[in-house]
């Protein structure tokens, strides 16, 4: 049994990548699909500074604050869930294109919205957009990047993510402390994110579709095509014979998707474990700190619009830590990124909770020390486990069951981000900062056992060979025998 790291027979046989213009073409591509990971960032974060004045002014409640919060969450799974399939049918590139219509309608609903009924169906067309982008997007690109640098190309959509969320921040700051006065500046705030929508549907119309998905329904000369404008001419012939010969074994087993993986104890096993990976990222509480950092800094102690300001700090490190993590995603073992990061986020949540206990409010060192303990925690999270996460999802299931795969796990990260978007104000209100956080440590360091017993390695390895590796179980023997 071959090791998951290196070279293996089947990537030898590959030959090397050499600079040429193919590379810049492939940089393109990743900007151009990374509009859908900025739309989904600026979605979910603008919510953070565009609560309290939406509902000052259209008269929300603490419930139907939660709703307006959730509703896109909860929409996004059923997005995730969909996305993925409906990818599989029409394509990567037209999926894509199609998200980018509803980010725009969504838009101008939410904008146009008189009340709060309007208000969550706008949310809720946002949500379905940014949960089918969430599964889409990540692979659409590892499935045009090569599989030495996957981890890079298809990382950049989650620091296309986080710099959504910072921009969101950035410009609730600006507008909520220069036009606060105005009832109506959450609508300027929601209105900006059309502007990434009208580039995204734009430029995916000059994009190509996966080779990979070309090749699964028998276009196989359209995949060549697309594969020698990304990669040099020898190495787009290679790839493409390894892509058909597991394409050829797929059609003998003659059972794809749901069907497969139900046949199959190996694929209801990577199924269940793409299932844990997303909850395991969500029950971090890091969209908890996204949705409702002012809210947290506030309960700390900042006044509302110190608070605002604050809130930029974990956007910023977060963007950091995105970068910091594309280049540690082709050199650092998948499972050790996602051990060192729960092992950072547990720690941090101890902290946060510990500090809130032992510095009573009015205290005014409060605020600021659980303001850079919640940036620490950010900068972990960011940095060793979101891009990780959205990279492992996107490469770890056989190409047959990926759209699927992908789907029905992202659904159970939304559906948990959702409840905990529900809840959060709840849960502080009742349980303080303290509570809340210290229940967050028992979640990671129960997520961590899951990582080092359960989590197989997925680096420096082609997406064919994991292909095989998953469908027969010899990605967990690998493992095991490591």
């Amino acid at each position: 049994m071959t090791s998951t790291h290196g070279a293996t027979p089947s990537e030898t046989a590959l030959p090397k990548l050499t600079p040429g213009p193919y590379r810049k073409r492939l940089g393109l591509i990743s900007i151009v699909a990374c509009f859908g990971g900025l739309l989904f960032g600026y979605d979910t974060g603008v919510i953070n500074g565009a609560l309290r004045p939406m509902a000052a002014e259209i008269g929300l409640d603490a419930f139907t604050e939660g709703v307006v919060t959730s509703s896109l969450v909860f929409a996004a799974a059923v997005g995730a869930l969909f996305g993925g399939r409906i990818s599989d049918a029409i394509g990567r590139r037209r999926t894509i294109i199609i998200l980018a219509v509803l980010f725009f309608l969504g838009t101008v609903v939410v904008v146009a919205s008189p009340g709060f009924a309007l208000l969550v169906a706008g949310r809720v067309m946002l949500g379905l957009a940014v949960g089918g982008a969430s599964t889409v997007v990540p692979v659409y690109l590892a499935e045009l990047a090569p599989f030495e640098i996957r981890g890079s190309i298809t990382g950049r959509n989650e620091v296309a993510i986080v710099t959504g969320q910072l921009s969101a921040f950035v410009i609730n700051a600006i507008l909520g402390n220069t036009l606060g006065h105005l009832d109506g500046v959450w609508r300027i705030m929601f209105a900006v994110c059309a502007i990434p929508a009208i580039c995204l549907f734009f430029g995916m119309l000059r994009m190509p579709e996966s080779p990979r998905w070309l090749v699964e329904k028998g276009r196989h000369a359209d995949a060549l095509a697309v594969l020698k404008t990304v990669r040099s001419e020898e190495r787009a012939i290679a790839e493409l014979g390894e892509v058909e010969q597991v394409a050829k074994e797929e059609q003998r087993e003659a059972k794809v998707g749901l069907a497969a993986v139900l046949t199959n104890k190996w694929l209801i096993r990577i199924l269940l474990i793409g299932v844990g990976v997303s909850m395991m990222q969500q029950l971090t509480g890091i969209n908890s700190i996204m949705y409702y950092g002012q809210v947290v800094l506030i309960e700390s102690g900042f006044e509302e619009s110190a608070a605002l300001i604050a809130n930029i700090a974990p956007g910023v490190v977060a963007v950091i830590g995105g970068f910091i993590a594309l280049y540690m995603m082709d050199r650092v073992d998948r499972r050790k990124t996602f051990a060192i990061g729960l092992t950072l986020t547990t720690t941090c949540h101890l902290l946060i909770g510990a500090a809130s206990l032992a510095l009573p409010v009015g205290n005014p060192a409060r605020p600021f020390v659980i303001l850079i303990l919640v940036v620490a925690f950010v900068a972990s999270m960011q940095t060793f486990l979101n891009v990780a996460v959205w990279v492992y999802l996107a490469e770890i299931f056989p190409l047959h069951m990926r759209g699927l795969g992908i789907g029905v796990s992202v659904f159970f990260g939304w559906m948990t981000n959702g409840f905990l978007a529900l809840y959060f104000p709840s849960l502080i209100a009742g349980m303080g900062i303290s509570g809340v956080f210290f229940l967050f440590a028992g979640i990671g360091a129960v997520a961590l056992l899951f990582t080092i017993t359960q989590v197989p390695e997925t680096r420096g390895v082609t997406l064919e060979k994991l292909e095989v590796g998953v469908t027969t179980g010899a990605i967990h023997v690998v493992r095991r025998r490591r």
